[in-house]
């Protein structure tokens, strides 16, 4: 009887042992995973901000899904990839922007994620050609959309 039960005992813990190795393999996977899933992210935000910087009405369309919708502090909400179209065509004839991002936060699950970022440079009125301090902080909702990553919902209001 006794050796029946340090055998039960050593089985247990060989069980034990071999499950707990699984979930930190399962773990290190999922970990790698969405390393790769916000190396994808970081990569997309940075392309918006480089249209933002270069006024390429293009490029941020192609960062959006179809039904982005953009929520600017004190603008009209845009929806939608003509509203889009339309809202950052007039944005661009009115300011020139030169901002670097700050990816502050990046959390993903599935195919969906959220990432929160800061920008911090100036903007040019064209109309004056004057230039002022620019410093903001930004929500972006981001989903896959035909396994790209792209920017479905976005909004963001000054720092200060």
């Amino acid at each position: 009887m006794r050796i029946l039960v340090i055998a039960i005992l050593l089985l247990s813990a060989q069980s034990f042992q071999n499950k707990t190795e699984m979930q930190s393999t399962n773990q290190n996977q999922i970990k790698m995973e969405n390393s790769a899933e916000k190396a994808s992210i970081e990569n997309v935000l940075y392309t918006y901000g480089d249209a933002l910087n270069t006024a390429d009405v293009s490029k941020v369309l192609q960062v959006y899904t179809q039904d982005g919708v953009f929520m600017p502090t004190t603008l009209p909400t845009a929806t939608g990839t003509e509203q889009l179209k339309e809202s950052y065509s007039n944005i661009f004839k009115t300011i020139r922007l030169n901002v670097k991002f700050n990816i502050e936060e990046v959390l993903v699950n599935g195919d969906v994620a959220f990432a929160r970022t800061s920008s911090k440079g100036n903007v040019i009125i064209n109309a004056t050609d004057q230039s002022m301090p620019e410093e903001n902080r930004e929500f972006f909702l981001l989903k896959k959309e035909n396994g790209e990553w792209k920017i479905s919902r976005y909004m963001f209001n000054k720092s200060e």
